[in-house]
């Protein structure tokens, strides 16, 4: 059953609401993220300027629209008003006409194709882009040290992935086009309405401001409660994660009382702040069309007014009014999408502060061949600290011989898991070194390195996949009859072959079958299967049955026939055979020995020893 975490931290960003109402950081840096966002797109230029190319065509070809409809409905106009005068030879030019209309339908097909094309290729630029952020995030979390995941949550790291660059990829998909559009729709239909009347482009230009009061005043006041009903929506989430992830103990101390209280009163201030948001946010249209309208009435009033002391056409009306309509929608757009693009260029700020990280310690050029080393370990003066002001591990010195079993043991804190960490390499030392047949570790490749190890874990992994995949993790390219025998030599194979559909059962998150006990013989078979030079073993008995443990204690037998093995030893009684146990406190070696020795010394072993089973307490 693969292991899941919880992401709260990454809840609730940069989303939409209402109408152009989006809410997301701003960037601390603007102009630097940027430039470095461009650089990105820098391989899609001439793409690009193909993209702005359509997107201008597209937009002319639906601005000079009106105009020819304009005249037509003034050719409409006076023939129709010749006939009822009885004018000679009036009538309407239905050839005229018809050219009129087979050019407006010719330029509308031309927009719409090139707004089509437009899409296709900024749908796959967009794409591309989020394919070479995450394939670059991908690659940078496997270069980074582990200290670096030690100070940032899980959550934090998911949301670069997939909340950031989803925003990018959106903005760049959606907005470029309506940004290029909306700028080129602006220009073009002012200069159109310019051209019919100054005077009707005046007074439709007049509601504008009227309207930005309007619109700047509902933002104003509804901004609190977007906020506030962010906040409260990741409080009911994670409330919800939080009590249906331990509906258990939730149960088993009858909080569910308490629970349901805590998500009323949160789910009532949700409400709150949601209505009011949304409320205020849904009144920005109706603003925008009123004035919109009173704009319309004056134009009108006048159009017509200017019509009959034949300054304009009758069409000429009909055609302005058109762009009036066409120059209000780009503006709430531009309004809109200059929010988008702080939202975006935040989140792409926040994509290139993990990638240009500070990353491990580069790895040497030459790979080495490991099949011949032998593992023979010296740890000489090695002094280790999370913080450099820390130091935990202090002059740590050991020698262990090929196909020794050293169980590290000590109270919490002391050190143990982090010698192990140190050995293969996922932190770097302060000082001193750590060799393996006489080779610093250093010298080796971090692939090279771990290529030698095998481990087994108190906390099991495995993946969503078939038994036999996750067994096969260990090599993947061990044959279906290494599977079972490694299997076997785990004690694992009978179990397996009750179970539906035997080792191709798929493991999952329904799966409730296997047992702990079941899933760490899988993961000691997946070691088996691995064939390595040196074992590291993190005992997980603690939470099994007697017989379970039983069966574990076998296979880890076999699993460290004739290698070097490391056991972090949390329950003492597992280490007697140990050919050395180090005793750890406080980040140094305070004894050294085996089982018999250590005990008749009657030092910090012996009472870690008979403290543990006297209290049953586990180290």
């Amino acid at each position: 059953m693969s292991k899941q975490r919880s992401f709260r931290g990454s809840r609730g960003r940069g989303r939409m609401h209402g109408h152009g109402m989006y809410l997301g950081e701003k960037p601390r840096d603007f102009k630097g993220t940027l430039k470095k966002l461009l650089s990105f797109l820098k391989p899609y230029l001439p793409v690009l300027i193909l993209v702005i190319i359509l997107a201008v065509g597209s937009s002319v070809f639906s601005i000079v629209g009106p105009k020819f409809l304009g005249q037509a409905t003034t050719k409409i106009y006076y023939g129709l008003v010749g006939k009822i005068t009885a004018v000679p030879g009036a009538g309407i030019d239905f050839i005229y006409i018809r050219n009129i209309v087979l050019m407006l339908l010719a330029l509308y097909v031309l927009s719409s194709l090139f707004a089509f094309i437009q899409g296709y290729i900024i749908a796959g630029i967009a794409q591309r882009l989020s394919f070479k952020l995450r394939q670059d995030i991908s690659k940078k979390i496997n270069r980074l040290p582990l200290k670096y995941f030690d100070n940032k949550s899980y959550g934090g790291v998911l949301s670069r992935v997939t909340n950031d660059v989803d925003t990018i990829s959106h903005t760049l998909n959606q907005s470029m086009s309506q940004v290029i559009g909306s700028l080129v729709t602006i220009i073009g239909v002012l200069v159109m309405m310019l051209s019919i009347s100054l005077s009707l482009t005046l007074v439709a230009l007049l509601t504008i401001p009227v309207s930005m009061v309007f619109i700047s005043q509902i933002i104003k006041r509804s901004q609190k409660y977007f906020k506030d009903q962010q906040d409260y929506l990741g409080r009911v989430n994670g409330h919800v994660e939080e009590v249906y992830g331990a509906h258990l103990v939730v149960k088993a101390f009858n909080g569910e009382e308490k629970a349901v209280a805590e998500f009323d009163e949160l789910n009532d201030s949700l409400y709150a702040s949601a209505w009011k948001s949304q409320f205020l946010s849904g009144m920005m249209m109706p603003i925008m069309n009123f004035i919109g309208n009173l704009g319309f009435v004056a134009v009108s009033i006048l159009g017509g007014w200017l019509a009959i002391k034949r300054t304009i056409e009758v069409g000429d009306i009909l055609a302005f009014i058109q762009y009036v309509r066409q120059f209000n929608h780009p503006l709430m757009q531009v309004a809109q999408i200059s929010n988008i693009i702080q939202a975006t260029v935040a989140a792409a700020e926040r994509v290139f502060e993990f990638l240009e990280e500070e990353e491990k310690v580069p790895e040497i050029v030459q790979s080495m061949d490991t099949r011949h080393i032998t593992p023979k370990i010296r740890f000489r003066d090695v002094k280790f600290g999370y913080e450099p002001d820390k130091i935990i591990i202090n002059n740590f010195n050991a020698e262990i011989n090929p196909g020794q079993r050293i169980a590290i043991v000590g109270p919490t804190g002391a050190g143990k898991t982090t010698i192990v960490k140190l050995l293969m390499r996922f932190y770097e030392l302060n000082n001193g070194e750590i060799t393996i047949d006489g080779y610093n570790i250093k010298n080796f490749q971090r692939r090279d390195l771990r290529n030698m190890f095998g481990m087994v874990l108190q906390d099991t992994w495995l993946f969503n996949g078939t038994i036999k995949e996750n067994i096969r993790y260990g090599r993947l390219e061990a044959t279906d009859e290494e599977v079972i025998r490694a299997a076997k030599a785990a004690y694992a194979h009978s179990f397996i072959k009750t179970l539906p559909h035997g080792y191709d059962m798929v493991l999952n998150e329904e799966v409730s079958n296997i047992s702990q006990g079941q899933k760490q013989l899988i993961t000691i078979a997946r070691a088996i299967l691995a064939d390595p030079k040196i074992l590291i073993l993190d005992e997980a008995t603690s939470s099994v049955d007697t017989r379970t443990e039983v069966l574990i204690q076998r296979a880890m037998e076999n699993l460290m026939k004739d290698r070097t093995s490391f056991i972090i030893a949390h329950r003492l009684s597992t280490i007697r055979n140990a050919d050395i146990i180090l005793v750890m406190n406080k980040g140094d070696i305070v004894e050294q020995g085996n089982h018999r020795e250590l005990l008749a010394r009657g030092g910090f072993y012996a009472a870690l020893y008979n403290s543990q089973f006297e209290t049953g307490n586990v180290c």
